[in-house]
């Protein structure tokens, strides 16, 4: 399955790249699906469209980075290591994101997965407002 850009709208839809196989992949594994950074017509689409493939689509707040796993533990790590960082060029600044990366192990990833549903609770503790 994948994510597509409508150019004429500027929504995003979730079409099959390869039904038969995507079929093979639902039957076998419980999805639940995390929609962040995403307005709401953009994020309404996807939300109905994965409810018919009957995945549990947990509810977020329209902006939270407090429980988005990307801004809470990959992006706010790497922006604290890209602070002392200069860069003369995109290949200089794409090369560094790609070597920070790949120096971090399989449980740094886990980690910020693991941690996601303690953020969750918080933040639906909090009725989505800003926490650290």
């Amino acid at each position: 399955m994948i994510i597509q850009k409508e150019e004429n709208h500027g929504d995003y839809l979730v079409t099959r790249q390869h039904p038969q196989q995507n079929r093979i992949f639902m039957e076998k594994t419980n999805a639940l699906y995390l929609v962040v950074s995403a307005g709401c017509g953009v994020a309404c689409n996807v939300r109905n469209y994965l409810k018919t493939l009957d995945w549990e689509v947990l509810p977020h707040p329209p902006y939270s980075p407090d429980v988005a796993p990307s801004d809470y533990h990959l992006l706010r790590l790497m922006a604290h290591a890209l602070s002392e960082q200069r860069f003369t060029s995109y290949e200089d600044t794409k090369n560094w994101v790609d070597l920070w990366i790949a120096s971090k192990d399989k449980e740094f990833f886990k980690l910020g997965i693991r941690t996601l549903p303690e953020r969750w609770k918080l933040g639906i503790a909090n009725d989505g407002k800003y926490f650290d």
